[in-house]
C-alpha cells in the first residue's frame, strides 16, 4: 500500500498554531517582537519592490494591531526608498500592542504622516492592505467595512500582508466584504483558510515568506492541514512492474444509471478504466446494457433488476462505487441496501449519500464525496454552515459515519478521523457542471482497487481528477465537460512512465 509522503505535500496552520509558532520564533531567535515585525515589514518592501517596481505613489491601510505594524515599517521602508507614501487607518484605530505603537512611533519621527479615513482615497498606484491579518473572524462593519469597500473600488492592485482583511483564515468564510487583493504575501507559516472556500476569490497569488524562522522551530508543531498540488501524485502513483495482469489491479463496480440517467454511471466507469482499474463492471437498468457496451467496449456491463442479480455482479468485484444516476427510486433504493451490506470498500456519491442522510450510519472503509448541499443533509445543518467552516464539517463528516470524506468545492477537504486533513490545490470554476462528480466517483473507486486505503485513494482521486480538469481548462472554462477529463486523467495518472 502506498502512502503519501510529508515531503509531497505542504503543512497549513490554524490562527491558534500560526501564533504559537510567532512566540516561539521568538525565543528561538532571540529576537523582539518589534525585531520579527521588522522583517515582516522588510519582505513586504521588497516584495513591493520586485512586483510593482513602477509603483511611486503607494497606499497603505494600517489597522492597530500588529499586521498594522507591519505595514507602518514598510511604510518607512518606502518613503526611504524615495516612494511617495499615503498611510490610512480607521477612526480610533491607534496602534495598540507595544510592537505596533513602536512601528507606529517610528514611521512618524522618520516624517511619516497618517491619515484618518473619512470615506475619501488618495490617489495612489497600488495599495497595501495591512489592517486585520488574521485577527479579525466577523464581517467588518462602519468605516472598517467603507475603507475596504473603497480599497477594492480604487482600480489599483492590491497586496494583502498575511491574510486579506475580512478573510478568516482559520476556515475559509468570508462573512462580509474582504480585500480583493492581487497578492496575498502571507508570514512564517502558510495558513490554511487561506485555500479553501470563498477565501480563493480573495487571496489571488499566494506567497509566502518565513521571515528566517527555523524549521525546526515550525517542526514542533503539528500542522493542522496539508496542502496537494500535482507534484503530489507521484507519492501515489509509482511506475508498474513489468510482470503483473490485470488481476493486479483491482476490480470495479460501477451501480447505478437508472431510467434515463445512463450517462453518470458511464462516466463513473470510464474514469474507473481511464485511471487504471484492471477490470471494471456496470450494475444498471436492462435498457443502458447496450449502449453502455457501445459506447466503451471494455467495460462490462450487465443488467441488475433483483437481488439475485446483484449478488452476481458484486461478487468478483472489490470495490463498489455507487450512486452515479441511481435516482430515489425502488430501484436504486434497493441496489442501495444491498451494497451497503457487502462487506466491500464504497465509493459513494449523488443519490447514495441523499439516502444516507436520511438514516445515517457507520460506513468503515468507506469514502463519501458530498458536494456543500449534500454535506449539509449528511450533517443535518444548512449548507451555509458548511460553507462557514468547511474544515470542521468534513471532519464531523468523517466521524459521524466513520469514513473517509471529500468535501468537494472550492479547495476540497479531504478528512478522516485521526489523519492531518489535506486540502487540494487544484481545480477551476469550469468543472462546475453535469458529470465530473460521477468521474471523481470512478477516479477514487480505481485507486482504491490499486490498493490505496480509502482516505489515500479520496486524496490521490481527488487531486488526480482536479489536475485533470485544469489540464482540460487550457482551451476556455466555459464548456468544459466531464469526458474532457478522460485523456487528461490518463495521463496524469502516469506521472513516472
Amino acid at each position: 500500500m502506498t502512502h503519501l509522503s510529508s515531503t509531497l505535500s505542504s503543512p497549513l496552520y490554524d490562527n491558534a498554531a500560526a501564533r504559537a509558532i510567532d512566540r516561539a520564533a521568538q525565543v528561538a531567535l532571540g529576537i523582539s517582537e518589534y525585531e520579527l515585525m521588522q522583517r515582516a515589514g522588510r519582505a513586504a518592501f521588497r516584495h513591493v519592490q520586485l512586483a510593482w517596481p513602477q509603483a511611486r505613489r503607494i497606499g497603505i491601510a494600517c489597522g492597530s494591531g500588529n499586521n498594522g505594524g507591519d505595514g507602518y515599517v514598510l511604510a518607512r521602508l518606502a518613503r526611504a526608498a524615495g516612494c511617495d507614501v499615503r498611510v490610512v487607518c480607521l477612526p480610533g484605530g491607534a496602534a495598540r500592542s507595544d510592537a505596533a505603537r513602536q512601528a507606529s512611533a517610528d514611521w512618524g519621527a522618520a516624517g511619516g504622516e497618517t491619515m484618518v479615513f473619512d470615506g475619501a482615497l488618495p490617489a495612489v498606484d497600488l495599495w497595501v492592505d495591512s489592517l486585520f491579518g488574521i485577527g479579525l473572524a466577523r464581517a467588518p462593519e462602519g468605516a472598517a467595512l467603507a475603507l475596504i469597500d473603497a480599497i477594492n473600488g480604487a482600480g489599483v492592485d492590491v497586496l494583502a500582508l498575511d491574510v486579506p482583511s475580512g478573510v478568516d483564515a482559520d476556515r475559509g468564510h468570508v462573512p462580509g466584504a474582504a480585500i480583493h487583493a492581487v497578492r496575498t504575501l502571507t508570514f512564517i507559516v502558510d495558513k490554511r483558510g487561506l485555500h479553501t472556500g470563498a477565501a480563493l476569490d480573495h487571496v489571488g497569488e499566494l506567497l509566502l515568506d518565513g521571515l528566517g524562522v527555523p524549521d525546526s522551530v515550525i517542526s514542533r508543531h503539528s500542522p493542522t492541514a496539508r496542502l496537494l498540488n500535482p507534484d503530489a501524485l507521484v507519492g501515489w502513483l509509482p511506475r508498474r512492474e513489468l510482470d503483473t495482469n490485470k488481476g493486479d489491479f483491482g476490480h470495479v463496480l460501477c451501480v447505478g444509471g437508472d431510467h434515463g440517467m445512463a450517462g453518470a454511471v458511464a462516466l463513473a466507469a470510464e474514469a474507473a478504466l481511464r485511471c487504471g482499474a484492471g477490470l471494471v463492471s456496470v450494475a444498471t437498468r436492462a435498457d443502458h446494457v447496450g449502449a453502455l457496451l457501445a459506447r466503451r467496449p471494455e467495460l462490462m456491463a450487465r443488467a441488475v433488476e433483483d437481488a439475485a442479480d446483484f449478488a452476481a455482479a458484486s461478487a468478483r468485484p472489490g470495490v463498489l462505487a455507487v450512486g452515479p444516476g441511481l435516482d430515489d427510486g425502488d430501484w436504486g433504493r434497493a441496489l442501495l441496501a444491498l451494497a451497503l451490506t457487502s462487506g466491500k470498500p464504497l465509493v459513494l456519491d449523488a443519490d447514495a449519500l441523499n439516502r444516507i442522510a436520511a438514516a445515517p450510519r457507520a460506513l468503515p472503509d468507506a469514502v463519501l464525496t458530498p458536494h456543500p448541499g449534500e454535506a449539509g443533509r449528511l450533517l443535518g445543518i444548512a449548507t451555509a454552515q458548511v460553507q462557514a467552516d468547511r474544515f470542521t464539517a468534513a471532519e464531523r463528516l468523517a466521524e459521524r459515519y466513520a469514513c473517509a470524506v471529500v468535501l468537494k468545492g472550492a479547495g476540497s477537504i479531504i478528512a478522516a478521523s485521526g489523519v492531518t486533513p489535506c486540502v487540494i490545490d487544484a481545480g477551476n470554476p469550469g468543472m462546475a457542471t453535469g458529470g465530473m462528480g460521477d468521474v471523481l466517483t470512478g477516479v477514487i473507486a480505481a485507486l482504491r482497487a490499486q490498493g490505496l486505503s480509502a482516505f489515500d485513494a479520496a486524496a490521490c482521486g481527488t487531486l488526480l481528477h482536479a489536475a485533470a480538469g485544469d489540464a482540460a481548462a487550457g482551451e476556455g472554462m466555459r464548456g468544459l465537460l466531464a469526458s474532457d477529463l478522460f485523456s487528461h486523467l490518463r495521463r496524469l495518472a502516469n506521472p513516472c512512465a
